[in-house]
């Protein structure tokens, strides 16, 4: 699907390394810190809150060690253990954009472990990415966030829906 400009036309797409629209930073040890405000993630999600950041600003998170398919965005103050890259200096590239296409890779194409499944910053640095103008990335972009938002809105429906029909299961079928 694509979004033409406002001569009515679609835009150029350029072939981009990732290494040329972002740079990827590296997860640390947070049992150092004391406890705070700012939240620590792992590539399992929210871990604690700690008293000091990494990055502040938009990311996009993706998994080096574990689970690794997974990219995850976030605006605001962040922290992340070493199995969990974020991606800053975003050049020609929107990090909302940048989470959407993450999940479009297939990333156990590059996993470089037999076991545990593991990503390392110069692999992901060397893919080749399709990138359009900034203009059509933040129309990407936005559709996509308003899709997701409208899906979390029909996964929580469909989640209370479950929970009552429960509560009725167990209401019919009183022992």
């Amino acid at each position: 699907m694509r979004f033409k400009d406002g001569l009515d036309e679609y835009p150029t797409w350029n072939e981009k390394k990732i290494s040329e629209i972002l740079k990827i930073g590296s997860g640390k040890d947070y049992k150092h810190l004391n406890a705070g405000t700012i939240p620590v993630f792992g590539t399992g999600g929210f871990m604690i809150s700690v008293d000091d950041f990494l990055h502040n600003g938009e990311t996009v998170c993706i998994g080096r060690k574990g689970t690794i398919d997974k990219p995850m965005y976030f605006n605001g103050k962040i922290w992340t253990v070493d199995t969990l890259f974020y991606t800053h200096s975003f050049n020609f590239s929107r990090p909302k954009y940048i989470f959407h296409l993450f999940q479009t890779i297939n990333w156990f194409e590059y996993n470089e472990a037999s076991g545990v499944p593991s990503l390392s910053k110069s692999t992901i640095e060397q893919i080749v990415v399709e990138i359009p103008t900034v203009e059509e990335q933040d129309v990407i972009a936005n559709f996509l966030f308003k899709l997701d938002s409208k899906i979390e809105i029909e996964n929580s429906i469909l989640s209370r829906l479950e929970k009552q029909k429960k509560f009725l299961l167990q209401q019919i079928f009183v022992k």
